[in-house]
């Protein structure tokens, strides 16, 4: 019995020091929680009454006093711990941090512009990467430099703040992502300032008039959505345009950025809406497109010019100016790929190729025209007079020596002289001074290969005049009626002769009629293929503003 009265006394002893321990642990836990409020509740360092901790044996500002350790082994809060503490106690980021409501907060708006990074002219849509720097007081977020090491700057998580809904006006995207969430620098003045990364998909009317010599202004409208003018003032920073890092763009050259502010009354409500406006002016970088695009059809429309200098017998005249037409209309399609669908704009790049092609079309259906001049001798028809005057017009002033189109007719003529049985005709060549009275039996032998002195003596003694008939009778004088058949043979040769003459003669003139309008053709389209060329891609450029207006939305 007293060995279990003692082992009950011993296990008494045992649980009730366990106890004990417990419980003094538990005090101890206790002081050390609210230890920790109590620093998180004062702006001074110092703890309330009831368990505080000195401020020199808690974990101090990098510079300062040694940090200590208290007893239960946990290091204190640092002197930006406990400004965040003392900052946001009681702070609520959905209201505006003044604390009269009649007051406004004042917003400073600025961009740090760092790339064009893209000008879609067909959606008319302007991508830009962007610091957007924010700055604006929070009477709630004073401090005194002093109390905490002189800490004067706190960077704070954005998300703790209060921040205005600072929205781009003419933006293409959603809402639903929102800014960076990055860090906002607040001064112990109160002073906040954020500064964002963002990409901004802006709206902007591409003025496409003077392409690819064009010059583009587009507007960021940037400002508060929901609050008005009594309760954001919005307005722009003293140096409202950073350039210092920008990215230069291979298309498009910065020529300025400027920024504005606007008080706006709308239609919703009658306060006023302040917004900061900033425009950017492009000027499109020519080099891509005048190797690319304009080079080459100047060549193509040189190429037009070739159509003249080729024979119309050749039948390539209407192929190649074909061609060329489909050349250029590959070069519109093309073109108006990345040209936006609209009706009040038409770009300088079209406006030539439109007048060209129409060169070119003009000059198909003339070397059409030529072609049938051509071959108008087929129809053994002579050449107008009307035409034929106007080919020795345009001869002289071009300098061209004429061979076969004259001023008075050149036909060979037949004349007959007496009655039809008679046995000589008269033959008047084309000069018309010469007139001779042989019978033709010169050129019968000559045909059938006699010889001339055996003509002449058929001249001197026609008794002897021989014929294939004699030659095959072997003899006997010739009859009438075989000379009047030879005289008659002769005289359809004679006349299939002139006929032929006349033919080839009507046919030689009626090429050098097409030579000569080809020639005037050739000069008239070079003046204009010119023309066209030096007024839409030299003088037209020239013509344009230096510094175009914003084009306004109707």
């Amino acid at each position: 019995m007293d060995c279990v009265h003692v082992c009950l006394t011993l296990t008494s002893c045992f649980l009730y020091t366990v106890a004990t321990a417990v419980t003094q642990g538990d005090d101890i836990n206790r002081l050390m929680t609210s230890t920790a409020s109590s620093s998180n509740l004062t702006d001074n360092g110092s703890s309330s009454s009831s368990g505080s901790v000195d401020r020199n044996n808690s974990n101090t500002f990098r510079g300062g006093p040694h940090r200590t350790t208290n007893y239960t082994g946990h290091k204190g809060l640092t002197d930006e711990q406990r400004l965040f503490y003392k900052l946001f106690e009681g702070y609520d980021p959905n209201t505006r941090p003044v604390y009269n409501a009649s007051d406004p907060v004042k917003v400073l708006i600025g961009i740090t512009l760092t790339q064009i990074f893209d000008l879609d002219e067909k959606n008319q849509v302007l991508t830009t990467n962007v610091w957007l720097d924010q700055e604006w007081t929070d009477q709630k977020l004073h401090w005194n430099p002093t109390d905490y090491n002189d800490l004067k700057r706190l960077r704070i998580p954005c998300r703790h703040l209060w921040k205005p809904d600072i929205v781009l006006y003419n933006s293409v995207e959603d809402y639903t992502d929102g800014y960076m969430q990055s860090l906002a620098m607040v001064h112990h003045t109160g002073v906040v300032f954020w500064p964002p990364i963002v990409r901004f998909q802006s709206t902007c009317q591409v003025d496409i008039t003077y392409f690819p010599f064009d010059d583009q202004v587009c507007s960021m409208k940037l400002g508060s959505w929901a609050y008005d003018g009594f309760q954001v003032d919005v307005d722009n920073r003293s140096v409202p345009v950073d350039l210092s890092n920008y990215v230069s763009n291979g298309e498009w050259h910065l020529i300025s950025v400027t920024a504005k502010r606007n008080v706006v009354y709308y239609p919703c409500c009658t306060e006023p809406f302040h917004d900061v406006t900033f425009t950017v002016h492009l000027r499109r970088r020519t080099l891509y497109y005048t190797h690319n695009v304009i080079i080459p059809c100047v060549m193509l429309s040189s190429l037009t010019l070739l159509v003249f200098w080729m024979s119309p017998d050749s039948g390539e005249k209407v192929t190649l100016g074909l061609t060329v037409l489909l050349a250029f209309s590959v070069f519109m399609l093309l073109i108006a790929e990345n040209m936006p669908a609209t009706s009040n704009f038409v770009p300088l790049i079209g406006m030539y190729l439109t007048t060209v092609m129409g060169i070119t079309s003009m000059s198909v259906m003339l070397a059409v025209l030529v072609s049938n001049i051509s071959h108008g001798g087929r129809h053994e028809t002579p050449v107008p007079k009307v035409l034929r005057g106007f080919t020795i017009v345009l001869g002289k002033i071009m300098c061209r020596r004429l061979n076969y189109v004259k001023t008075l007719s050149g036909d060979v003529r037949v004349l007959s002289s007496g009655p039809t049985r008679s046995r000589r005709t008269i033959y008047r060549v084309s000069n018309g001074n010469h007139v001779s009275s042989d019978s033709g039996c010169g050129l019968l032998d000559y045909e059938l290969g006699e010889s001339p002195s055996s003509s002449e003596n058929i001249h001197r003694h026609p008794t002897r005049v021989t014929s294939p008939s004699n030659d095959r009778r072997k003899g006997g004088p010739p009859k009438e009626d075989d000379i009047e058949t030879i005289l008659s043979l002769l005289k359809k040769v004679l006349l299939k002769e002139h006929e032929k003459d006349a033919n080839e003669e009507l046919k030689l003139q009626w090429e050098e009629v097409a030579q000569v309008l080809d020639k005037f053709l050739f000069y008239i389209f070079l003046t204009l293929t010119v023309s066209a060329t030096v007024l839409t891609l030299v003088v037209m450029p020239m013509t344009k503003p230096e510094t175009p207006t914003l084009v306004k939305y109707t």
